[in-house]
């Protein structure tokens, strides 16, 4: 039985981001090729692909996803969609995010106040969620596996 390891579906040349298209990084897909893949992506089953971009707002001392344009809070849905995830996949080697994602991104997602001005670099919704769940795993981005 192989080591599973959840990947954002983007890195692996799934057409799955706001804009309709993808950032397949060759070099992830040949470094887990042992492993059993699984590709996650909250984001186009909750809004299809392309949709309306998504930032992480800091309302209240607390990180919400708000929709650019039209200005839509959909933080408990994406919540949902993370939280089903985990539940059906709870056991994981090693989790690779894509960065500056407003949902996967680790250490490397820009905050922004309800002006929507960067007021610091943090973390997406799934990257808080997935650090919370799986705390004594590797938990990178394509940029620092």
């Amino acid at each position: 039985m192989k080591e599973k390891v959840i990947i954002s579906a983007c890195l692996l040349g799934h057409t799955c981001r706001y804009d309709g298209k993808t950032k397949k990084t060759t070099e992830i897909v040949d470094a887990f090729s042992e492993y059993e893949i699984i590709p996650f992506c909250p984001e186009a089953p909750l809004f299809g692909t392309p949709r309306e971009r998504i930032s992480v707002i800091e309302i209240d001392g607390k990180n919400n996803i708000v929709t650019d344009k039209t200005n839509k809070n959909v933080t408990k849905l994406l919540e949902d969609e993370i939280a089903t995830f985990i539940k059906q996949n709870p056991h994981a080697k090693e989790i690779v995010l894509k960065s500056k994602s407003p949902s996967c991104g680790i250490n490397s997602t820009p905050i922004l106040n309800e002006k929507k001005e960067k007021i610091k670099i943090g973390n997406g919704i799934a990257g808080e969620m997935f650090l919370k769940r799986y705390p004594h795993i590797k938990i990178s981005d394509e940029n620092n596996l």
